[in-house]
């Protein structure tokens, strides 16, 4: 089956959202349910091998990072996730926090978009310029979480005009349940949910 977005003549590019030592490193993360259902869930193997595939494809694979700047002096504390990073003293360029797990470590010509405020990496920063001097018609996401930057990017990323991807094998939230709902419910109304084998298959037809 065809996948929306991943149409012949179309140019995705793959966004790994927040797969940082940080976010759901074990012994590091300040969300012990989202490490555990990365983990469970064995995403960051699946990311890997379809970052692998976009590079061989020729496709881009952007990072979405989150990094603070010292003293946070552009963050607005209005939620409880970058409260914490506040109240932690989290996330701060520089810090181990900040460092992407060492199976996702940036790659080749992979692109690095580090974010110091916002839960969406479009909010506020380049990634939409970047993405569109790339040509890029068509985001797939992958990372975490379901319940906040995955859907958030997915909405946005849809209300700028891409279509969007989003690979569910590939992605984890805070608890199974809310994750599937997310998936299920809410993720379908704004991207076409797909998983990493499917989306890996589809690549190598694009530009045949």
């Amino acid at each position: 089956m065809a996948i929306r977005g991943l149409e012949k003549g179309k140019k995705p590019a793959l966004l790994i959202s927040e797969c940082q030592k940080g976010v759901i490193g074990p012994g590091l993360s300040v969300f012990e349910g989202l490490v555990s259902e990365a983990a469970e869930r064995e995403i960051v193997p699946r990311i890997d091998s379809l970052a692998k595939a976009f590079r061989e494809a020729g496709y881009p694979v952007v990072h979405l990072h989150v990094v603070h700047k010292p003293g946070y002096p552009d963050l607005p504390v209005t939620n409880v996730i970058l409260a914490n990073s506040t109240r932690h003293g989290r996330m701060v360029i520089g810090s181990v926090d900040v460092e992407p797990v060492d199976e996702l470590r940036p790659s080749g010509n992979d692109i690095i978009h580090a974010r110091s405020f916002s839960l969406v990496g479009f909010h506020g920063t380049e990634l939409d310029a970047t993405l569109r001097h790339m040509g890029v018609d068509t985001l797939v996401l992958a990372g975490v979480s379901t319940n906040v930057a995955i859907s958030g990017t997915a909405l946005c990323g849809s209300d700028l005009g891409y279509q969007v991807v989003v690979a569910e094998d590939c992605t984890a939230g805070s608890d199974a349940k809310t994750h599937e709902f997310i998936c299920k419910n809410l993720l379908p109304l704004y991207s076409t949910v797909s998983d990493s084998s499917t989306i890996s298959d589809t690549l190598g037809a694009l530009e045949s």
